[in-house]
């Protein structure tokens, strides 16, 4: 099924990952929200649990290993064209794990990686659902 313009929503796992009181993101290289730094993730493979895909795509885009996540909220992700056609449609299950290896390198749908501390991110270009997302996870942060 292609993701643009989907016949049904498309099941992402997007993972924070904390190392001390820094987050892991990454700059978008691929629409929707081309050139904004995100939380790391990407979509759920048929026949593959959620933590697995979870682990899986931190480890294939930012080359980091992860604790076993938690689950911390969904959001959804619904982008329209100019004619007003329903372009992407995720449904994003959000998480949160403690980096246990490696350092960050940007893998192929990203610009870039990167450690943040949260209150270096007001001038960090993000989606206002992405900032809420990291005080909520803040807020119930994996020991």
């Amino acid at each position: 099924m292609s993701r643009e313009y989907p016949q049904y929503p498309v099941l992402g796992v997007a993972v924070v990952v904390w190392r001390g009181d820094q987050v892991l993101l990454v700059q978008r290289g691929k629409q929707p929200n081309y050139g904004q730094w995100n939380i790391p993730g990407g979509a759920v493979e048929l026949g593959e649990r959620l933590a697995e895909a979870a682990r899986r795509e931190i480890r294939e885009e930012c080359g980091v290993e992860i604790s076993p996540p938690a689950i911390v909220t969904t959001v959804d992700i619904l982008d329209y064209d100019d004619e007003g056609r329903l372009r992407y449609h995720y449904i994003v299950l959000e998480m949160q794990a403690r980096w246990e290896s490696g350092e960050p390198v940007a893998g192929d749908d990203a610009l870039a990686v990167g450690w943040f501390r949260l209150d270096e991110l007001d001038d960090v270009p993000m989606w206002e659902e992405t900032r809420k997302v990291l005080r909520l996870a803040a807020g119930q942060m994996v020991g």
